[in-house]
């Protein structure tokens, strides 16, 4: 038989093949795992099949929960999110839409921070997008009651120094990276708030009380999670690695 007389694929990819990805191959492709699990018991296999399902119904709820429209106006307001564009605003409101459904992981990235000048234009404006959505997804979650059990983690991808960089000008001065301490905001999930840990000196350059490796953030995070991450191990290459590589420590005090 020609390829030429099978109908197009109906997701409009391949105009030969019939069945690319239609529901039917979805469900033969289901018995085929089902027969085979049953056959050898590889739990890899009813693995494989959870995430197929897993998929299906993200799928199938995307339409629903992406539709911002449906929100009352007074919390488009709030976020200064618009229905249908891009923005930091619609993705922070997004992020609270998906903690309501239980979406254990959620992670919004917002560029055009790095400022190497102008700090004193460029910080302002980027300000004026940040500041409210996150004031406004704060309130939710504490409203909602899910600040509870999600923590809420602020970071960059480093510290910045106190200093100026570049020309001397109160107008145009930026600031350079900064490797030795930067600072993070971690809220909800278990940890105290209105709580500082760790001290720089008076410049800013170097830590001076409570020094905190990102291998204890990440111990800490994981404990507030209910995780250990001492046993949080896995074999590679002949021996358990984890998380923390060779280190962290939980920072007791951080939390509640």
């Amino acid at each position: 038989m020609s390829l030429d007389a099978y109908q197009p694929c109906p997701c409009g990819i391949d105009k030969k093949i019939k069945f690319c990805c239609g529901p039917e191959i979805l469900d033969d492709l289901a018995k085929l795992n089902e027969m085979k699990l049953k056959e050898v018991g590889d739990p890899e296999i009813a693995t494989r099949m959870a995430q197929y399902e897993m998929a299906f119904r993200m799928q199938t709820s995307v339409p629903e929960l992406t539709d911002l429209s449906k929100e009352p106006a007074d919390v488009l307001e709030r976020y200064g999110a618009e229905p249908g564009k891009e923005s930091f605003a619609n993705n922070c409101l997004l992020a609270r839409r998906l903690c309501e459904r239980g979406v254990r992981f959620v992670q919004l990235m917002d560029g055009g921070w790095d400022h190497h000048g102008n700090i004193p234009l460029l910080l302002k404006q980027k300000m004026a997008g940040a500041d409210k959505p996150i004031a406004a997804l704060l309130r939710d979650l504490k409203d909602r009651d899910l600040l509870e059990d999600t923590l809420v983690i602020f970071a960059g991808e480093f510290g910045r120094t106190s200093y100026c960089e570049g020309p001397l000008s109160f107008a145009t001065y930026g600031r350079d990276h900064q490797q030795l301490c930067g600072g993070l905001l971690l809220i909800g999930g278990g940890f105290k708030g209105g709580f500082a840990h760790g001290e720089t000196d008076e410049w800013g350059w170097d830590v001076v009380k409570d020094p905190v490796h990102v291998h204890d953030v990440q111990a800490t995070v994981l404990h507030a999670l209910g995780l250990d991450h001492l046993k949080l191990t896995w074999l590679h290459h002949g021996r358990d690695e984890r998380p923390t590589v060779n280190g962290g420590e939980v920072i007791a005090k951080a939390l509640a």
